[in-house]
C-alpha cells in the first residue's frame, strides 16, 4: 500500500534532513516544502501570488502522486496551529491521499531554540532552501513566531491514528528517521 508521511514542526527543527534520511532508508520520494516555496519567490517574493501558487502546485502534485504506482511520499512544512486555514490545508492534503486508500503516517519534531538556531545554519539548510541563506532574516522569522504563532501541538490535539511525536534535540537526523520507519513498519 502507498504510504504518505507528513512531518512537521517549527523552522529548523530537521523536517527536511529527516525526510531526507527517511527517504534513503525507505524509498519513499521526498518532497520539501520549499521544493515549491524557492522554485517561486524569485518570481514573485513573497507575496500572496507566490503563496497561492505555492498551494496550487502542491496540491497538483499531491493529487497526481496519490494515484501514482510510487511506494510512498514524504512531505514536510510548518503547522501553523494557531491558523485555522493551515487544518484546512493539512486536512485537504490528506483528505487526497486517503480517498486514494493511501495510508497516513503524522511525524511531529519539536527540539530546543538553542538547537534550532544551530540548525538554521548548517549546510544542508542552506543548500536546500535557498531562502534561507541570509542568516539574518532567517533567525530573526524563526525568533518572531516564538511570540506570535504556535509551531507544535498540544498533548491530545492531534487525533490521527498514526502520530509520533519526537523531540529531536539530541538526536541525528539518521537516528529520527530509523525510529519513524521502526514505529509505523514503513
Amino acid at each position: 500500500m502507498e504510504k504518505f508521511v507528513f512531518i512537521f514542526g517549527p523552522q529548523a527543527v530537521g523536517k527536511m534532513t529527516v525526510g531526507q534520511e527517511l527517504s534513503a532508508l525507505t524509498g519513499l520520494k521526498l518532497f520539501h516544502n520549499h521544493m515549491t516555496i524557492d522554485l517561486l519567490e524569485p518570481l514573485y517574493g513573497f507575496s500572496p501570488e507566490m503563496w497561492r501558487l505555492t498551494h496550487l502546485f502542491r496540491r497538483e502534485i499531491f493529487q497526481s502522486f496519490s494515484k501514482s504506482d510510487q511506494y510512498g511520499l514524504i512531505f514536510t512544512k510548518i503547522w501553523y496551529f494557531d491558523q485555522e486555514e493551515d487544518w484546512n490545508e493539512i486536512e485537504y492534503m490528506c483528505n487526497i491521499f486517503s480517498s486514494q486508500g493511501v495510508e497516513i503516517y503524522f511525524v511531529e519534531l519539536e527540539a530546543d531554540l538553542e538547537e534550532r538556531l544551530i540548525r538554521n545554519k548548517t549546510t544542508n539548510r542552506l543548500e536546500h532552501k535557498p531562502t534561507k541563506r541570509n542568516i539574518e532574516e532567517s533567525e530573526q522569522h524563526l525568533l518572531s513566531t516564538l511570540d506570535n504563532r504556535r509551531l507544535n501541538s498540544i498533548k491530545g490535539e492531534i487525533k490521527t491514528k498514526n502520530y509520533l511525536r519526537i523531540n529531536n534535540t539530541k538526536f541525528k537526523a539518521m537516528e529520527v528517521a530509523q525510529m519513524i520507519k521502526d514505529e509505523f513498519y514503513i
